[in-house]
């Protein structure tokens, strides 16, 4: 199963950091959302994407939506990386890979490790609905973020 452009967005509950979760249910229908799946962190493409928004948060605040990183790191290691890169949104745990393999955003497997996530963006607009996908097998592909963010401006 994968979702796709025109789809229904799926809610889930992760950890942002233990003992602390996120409902991403809560914001569907609501609010604008964008998911970033990426593969690992500290690792370095996946540092430099999460820390290229952390530089442009300023024009990414003007886009009215919320965004949040996905990763299959525990979420110890999601909350320190977060916090010791300065990321001004969730850093988000799919320790499990359940939400990572519903969003066919997971990779069997990469560089020799089972279960990693495939870097991946998903655009939600106010109704539910995914607006924007891009799934790549190519773990050292950045999204385009000119389009994530004029999906957004819609």
């Amino acid at each position: 199963m994968s979702i796709r452009k025109g789809d229904n967005a799926i809610g889930f509950t992760l950890p942002a950091r233990p003992g602390e979760t996120v409902d991403i249910g809560e914001y569907l229908g609501k609010d604008k959302l964008v998911l970033l799946f990426f593969p690992l962190a500290y690792s370095p493409v996946c540092t430099d994407e999460m820390c290229g928004l952390r530089d442009s948060w300023d024009e990414w605040k003007t886009l009215d939506a919320k965004v949040f990183g996905i990763s299959v790191d525990s979420p110890f290691v999601t909350d320190r990386f977060r916090a010791e890169m300065d990321i001004p949104f969730p850093i988000l745990s799919d320790f499990n890979r359940d939400v990572s393999a519903q969003y066919g955003a997971l990779h069997d497997e990469l560089m020799g490790l089972k279960g990693v996530a495939k870097r991946a963006a998903f655009v939600i607009d106010g109704s539910g609905t995914v607006i924007y996908d891009w799934v790549s097998d190519d773990p050292s592909k950045l999204p385009d973020f000119e389009a994530i963010k004029a999906a957004l401006a819609g």
